[in-house]
């Protein structure tokens, strides 16, 4: 369901998300203070039209998931933000968010190419985006916590 990234549930989501993949990075639980400063480095501002959408999922009637949609040039789009709670992870919400998005990227934004990039600790990411037909790229911009680039068309 789109949602606006300045949404209580999505920002709630995006907190979640951010905790979760920086203190995997850190190798520690990140404080209030530390999400709070990453939360306004990275506010997910470019997930809202005319230049991306954001996507909340949910299981069990509460919201579990997030991803999102980020236009990077025509026919072009980049998945963002893919997270799934720990309490809904192995239910099919990874595949369904990111089938989600794909779909939204062909349909609102008209694109028919898909990239991403991880980082190399989150191997069940990388496991998840080659097994939804993902293939690994060489890289397309330098974001220093980026790893593996990874690209779909979307027909």
């Amino acid at each position: 369901m789109p949602l606006p990234v300045g949404d209580p549930v999505s920002a709630a989501l995006l907190r979640q998300y951010f905790e979760d993949i920086v203190s995997r990075y850190h190798g520690r639980p990140m404080t209030v203070a530390e999400i709070d400063d990453i939360l306004a480095e990275f506010t997910s501002a470019e997930l809202a039209s005319p230049t991306g959408l954001f996507l909340v999922g949910y299981y069990g009637g509460a919201p579990t998931g997030c991803v999102g949609v980020k236009v990077l040039g025509p026919g072009m789009t980049e998945l963002q933000r893919v997270f799934v709670h720990a309490s809904a992870r192995g239910t099919g919400g990874g595949p369904a968010l990111v089938g989600a998005a794909e779909r939204a990227a062909r349909e609102v934004f008209g694109a028919s190419v898909m990239r991403l990039d991880t980082r190399k600790d989150l191997v069940e990411a990388r496991a998840l985006y080659a097994g939804l037909g993902y293939r690994e790229i060489p890289a397309y911009h330098d974001d220093p916590f980026a790893d593996h680039f990874f690209e779909k068309r979307l027909v």
